[in-house]
């Protein structure tokens, strides 16, 4: 019987990202699961090999105002100290900052970092980046590094990039799961976040997609692999 990789995405969105067809295709069994949509978290104590959370439009500071947002983190914080393999992607990785005690902030200055960007590995990152790499991102918030965490990766708008609690639970802020084909539906259904300061025009994106999107995707083929061995 094959393992089976929970995934939790949230409600904008379709679930056409490459790290669930890559999981696929290691020979995972993969389950979705919608809080947003009305889906119950499943018990701490189920049989998943793995837990993934991505990212989404909503922020972990509606979680006084949305009972999934607060449920999430609670229940990413247990998952994360179960000592199982997880994996945070921007909104999933706030969620893990959040529930080990760290701050979600926008950035001093207003901020968006959408586009591709260069993070730097940290000085005690174990290869987790391997090198200096450009990754896409598409966001407004950024998590503080958890007391209990180490960084793993830096950037030159949002500092932390990535952080990893324990052996097994990885939060990072950028999106490699996005396809060139998910970047460009993207920027078509989210063109106004193009005019937010910090956002890169879209012939940019289109043309650094050219350039970053192969090194990008076997990263994150490496990194599952690893992850999950």
């Amino acid at each position: 019987m094959k393992q089976t990789i929970l995934l939790i995405d949230h409600p904008v969105g379709k679930r056409d990202d490459r790290a669930s067809k890559m999981l696929q295709e290691m020979g995972y069994a993969i389950e979705w699961c919608s809080p947003g949509k009305g889906d119950s978290l499943p018990p701490l104590q189920a049989d998943y090999k793995a837990a993934v959370v991505y990212g989404g439009a909503e922020s972990v500071n509606d979680a006084e105002s949305k009972d999934y947002i607060r449920s999430e983190i609670d229940w990413i914080g247990a998952w994360a100290e179960s000592g199982r393999p997880f994996l945070g992607i921007c909104l999933g990785g706030q969620m893990l900052a959040r529930a080990l005690g760290a701050p979600v902030t926008r950035h001093g200055d207003g901020l968006h970092e959408i586009g591709y960007v260069r993070i730097d590995p940290a000085p005690a990152s174990d290869g987790f980046l391997g090198e200096a790499m450009h990754v896409y991102q598409w966001h407004n918030e950024g998590f503080e590094l958890p007391s209990s965490a180490e960084l793993l990766a830096s950037g030159p708008v949002f500092p932390n990039q990535a952080f990893r609690y324990g052996d097994k639970a990885y939060a990072i802020q950028f999106h490699p799961e996005v396809s060139e084909a998910v970047m460009t539906r993207w920027l078509r259904d989210a063109a106004h976040m193009l005019e937010e300061p910090g956002a890169h025009a879209k012939d940019r994106q289109l043309a650094d997609a050219a350039r970053y999107d192969e090194p990008l995707e076997a990263w994150l083929r490496n990194f599952l692999e690893r992850w999950l061995a």
